[in-house]
């Protein structure tokens, strides 16, 4: 089967052309998808062994300037209620995350003003002050150089900032005008070249999205280079412009996450809470592809409900512990163990942070 050998050439050389990206696209089905994530765990294990790692989600603020057509905090949807967190919360979270096994904490929000680098860098600093041990990634959308310079200054690890798409017509029709692919290309770059570990990412199914779109999607993802690639279906949000659009799909997802592992093979890849939202078993699907990172929430319970991007999004009335021990329990049925463990990308090696000894 021709399509089988593009596989192999990928798992091979870590890479193909357009075409060949295209005519892999274009041609799945089951037994394609079998052999695909046979391969992708074989290299998944190779580089991480059945190791899982956890990632302590807090969101903590749903303000935000930009109004972005699929997302349910844009800043026009009047219907969000929204909330900030102080450093004193943030830490509250970091706590009770550390005392359940994460070792990486991840703080995520719109970009909401309020949050000047004054502000940040305080969170920053308390953080990695409290918990010397644990990985700082920052997940605030588009900031300046500077501001990124002065967070990594501060004990920031990691960063991750969805590219959305790199065809800048069709991540126009994602965004408002004051949004252009080229600022968030170059955010993404000026990351990784002040040091940070870099994430980026798409949502697979979005509005206009074509197999052409998905194809400049795999080839930017390996121009960058990222440490982290986050990846998840399209969910429409009823308050956005795109309410009444078609959510992305599982098996498209998981095909690209297959894809993903062979031309990264060290690459951090989640299996997100987007993807467990559309199937029951969606996270372990996505293990089962080829990722090996979770994100289960450290929020807090009376904010959960209002950090929705997407509809019916899962895991917004549990608390924290309940949710690390649902995900532990669910990733041993499948033959995988959730590592306590900073779990950087395997190009740092472990190596100790800033103030670590």
């Amino acid at each position: 089967m021709i399509v089988k050998t593009l596989i192999d050439k990928l798992e091979r050389n870590q890479t193909l052309a357009p075409e060949e990206f295209k005519q892999l696209l274009e041609n799945q089905s089951p037994e394609l998808f079998e052999y695909l994530f046979a391969r992708a765990r074989e290299v998944q294990g190779a580089n991480y062994g059945n190791d899982v790692y956890i990632r302590g989600l807090i969101e903590f603020t749903n303000y935000c300037k930009n109004d972005c057509h699929y997302c349910g905090i844009r800043n026009s949807n009047r219907n969000a209620r929204r909330y900030r967190l102080d450093k004193e919360q943030i830490l509250e979270c970091c706590q009770a995350g550390y005392e359940l096994g994460f070792r990486t904490f991840v703080l995520q929000g719109g970009e909401d003003p309020f949050y000047t680098d004054e502000t940040m860098v305080a969170i920053v600093k308390a953080i990695r002050e409290g918990f010397p041990d644990c990985a700082i990634t920052l997940s605030l959308g588009e900031r300046s150089r500077a501001s990124y310079q002065a967070l990594f200054d501060a004990g920031a690890n990691r960063y991750l900032l969805r590219h959305e798409s790199a065809n800048a017509n069709h991540y126009a029709m994602l965004h408002p005008e004051a949004m252009t692919l080229a600022t968030r290309k170059q955010c993404l770059y000026d990351l990784k070249d002040i040091g940070y570990q870099v994430g980026c990412g798409f949502m697979v199914g979005s509005p206009n999205q074509t197999i052409e779109n998905l194809v400049e999607d795999l080839i930017f993802i390996k121009e960058l280079g990222p440490h982290m690639v986050g990846i998840g279906p399209f969910i429409p949000h009823h308050d956005t412009p795109f309410a009444s659009q078609a959510p992305g799909t599982l098996e498209q997802t998981l095909f690209l996450l297959g894809i993903i592992r062979l031309m990264l093979p060290e690459v951090l890849l989640p299996a997100t809470t987007a993807l467990g939202t559309i199937s029951p078993k969606g996270r372990e699907l996505g293990i089962l592809a080829g990722a090996n990172v979770v994100m289960p929430n450290l929020s807090p319970g009376s904010v959960r409900k209002d950090y929705m991007l997407y509809d019916n999004k899962i895991c917004t009335g549990d608390e924290a512990a309940e949710c690390r021990s649902c995900m532990e329990m669910r990733l041993r049925k499948i033959g995988y163990q959730v590592a306590v463990a900073r779990g950087d990308h395997k190009s740092i090696n472990d190596k100790p942070t800033e103030g670590e000894e």
